[in-house]
C-alpha cells in the first residue's frame, strides 16, 4: 500500500517478521548510537538514583580492574556462549536473511586472520556471522576460537562496554590484535580465527548500493602483523552488506567528504546520514532494507614468519593477498549479485 509516495507495510505481515522487525531494531537503537546510550545512562543513574548509584560506583571499579581485557582475548567462553547463541540474534540473522558459507576448510590448529570487506555502514553480516553463533560458525569452523576485532572505544563506554565483551569482541589496536595471534587459544580451542573488517570507519563512507569498494590498498599493517606471527591470512567477502542501507554520498575530496574526515578524526567514528527503511514502511528510515547478505569465507594464504619484515616483503604479500581477495570475489560475485557482469571491486 501506498500513500503520498510512502509505501506502506501490509497490516497482515506475519508475526515472525514483525519480531525479526523489531529484534532489529532494538539492535540499531543500541548500536549505532551506544556511546551515546552509555553516557546517558550512566549520568541517569548516577544523579537521579538514590541506591543504584552506589552500585555504578562498584560498577567503576570494576571497569578499571577490566580495563585490559579487551586487548588480553576479551571475554571467557563461558561469559559469551549464552549472549552468542541467544533467540536474539535468530531473529536477527532471519530479518535479511544472512548467510555464511565455506568455501573450503581451514587448519583446526593454526592460526587465521580473517580480513572482512566491505565495511558496509554498521558490518552487519560479518557481525551476524561471527559475532554471533546464530550462523554457525563454530560448526563450520570446528577448533577454533573466533574473535572479531571492532572499535576500541566501545570498551571504554561505561554499560556499553558490556555489548561488545558479551559477544566476544576484542579491541581494534595493534597490542590486542598482536595477542590474538601470538597467544594459544584456551581449551576447547586448537586454533584461533581473528576476524578484521580492515577498512573500517573510512570504508563505511564509500558504501552505496550496487558498488563494492574497499580500502585495502592503503591498509599494510595486518600483512606486517601476519608476517610477524606467521599467521595465514583468509579473504572475507561479505556479498549484499552495501545494499542495505543508501547515504547521502561525497566522495573523496568534496567539501562534504573533509566535514566527515574532521568529524571523524574528533570523535573517532565516521558521522554518516543514512537512510534505510521506517519499522511499518519501506521508504525511509533508520532500519536496514530486507535484503539478502552472504559472508563468504575463501581459502587461506599461507604466510611465512618474519620476526621483522622489510617493507618489499609487506608489500610482496600485500599484492598476493589483494589478488586472493579479487580472486574471491570475481569467483563467488556471480552466486550473490544481481548484475554481477558489471559488478567490479573498487580497492582504494
Amino acid at each position: 500500500m501506498e500513500i503520498l509516495g510512502i509505501k506502506f507495510a501490509p497490516l497482515n505481515v506475519p508475526l515472525q517478521r514483525r519480531l525479526q522487525t523489531l529484534v532489529v531494531a532494538i539492535w540499531v537503537f543500541i548500536t549505532p548510537f551506544g556511546n551515546f546510550w552509555g553516557y546517558l545512562f550512566t549520568a541517569y543513574l548516577l544523579l537521579y538514583t538514590q541506591t543504584i548509584r552506589y552500585f555504578v560506583l562498584l560498577y567503576f571499579l570494576w571497569m578499571y580492574y577490566d580495563w585490559d581485557t579487551c586487548d588480553r582475548g576479551g571475554r571467557s567462553i563461558s561469559w559469551t556462549n549464552r549472549i552468542r547463541n541467544s533467540t536474539f540474534w535468530y531473529y536477527f540473522c532471519n530479518y535479511f536473511p544472512l548467510k555464511l558459507v565455506k568455501t573450503v576448510d581451514l587448519d583446526p590448529t593454526k592460526s587465521h586472520l580473517f580480513i572482512c570487506v566491505p565495511h558496509g555502514i554498521l558490518s552487519i553480516g560479518i557481525m551476524g556471522a561471527f559475532g554471533t553463533d546464530a550462523l554457525g560458525c563454530k560448526k563450520l569452523f570446528p577448533g577454533l576460537e573466533i574473535c572479531t576485532i571492532t572499535l576500541d572505544q566501545h570498551f571504554k563506554i561505561p554499560l556499553f562496554r558490556e555489548y561488545p565483551y558479551s559477544l566476544g569482541c576484542c579491541a581494534a589496536n595493534v597490542k590486542s590484535v598482536e595477542y590474538l595471534l601470538s597467544t594459544s587459544p584456551k581449551s576447547p580451542h586448537t586454533g584461533r580465527a581473528t576476524v578484521l573488517i580492515v577498512g573500517g570507519a573510512s570504508e563505511s563512507m564509500e558504501s552505496t548500493p550496487g558498488t563494492y569498494r574497499t580500502i585495502v590498498k592503503k591498509r599494510k599493517g595486518f600483512v606486517k602483523l601476519a608476517l610477524k606471527h606467521g599467521t595465514s591470512l583468509v579473504p572475507v567477502f561479505s556479498f549484499g552488506e552495501t545494499d542495505l542501507y543508501d547515504q547521502i554520498y561525497g566522495p573523496e575530496g568534496s567539501t562534504f567528504r573533509r566535514i566527515q574526515n574532521r568529524i571523524r578524526n574528533f570523535i573517532g567514528l565516521a558521522p554518516i546520514i543514512f537512510l534505510g527503511r521506517g519499522f511499518f514502511q519501506y521508504s525511509f528510515g533508520l532500519l536496514p532494507n530486507r535484503l539478502p547478505v552472504t559472508v563468504v569465507v575463501g581459502s587461506s594464504m599461507e604466510l611465512p614468519k618474519i620476526e621483522k619484515p622489510t617493507a618489499e616483503q609487506i608489500d610482496e604479500y600485500h599484492k598476493k593477498f589483494m589478488e586472493h581477495l579479487i580472486k574471491l570475489f570475481e569467483t563467488y560475485k556471480h552466486n550473490y549479485i544481481k548484475n554481477a557482469e558489471t559488478a567490479t571491486l573498487e580497492i582504494n
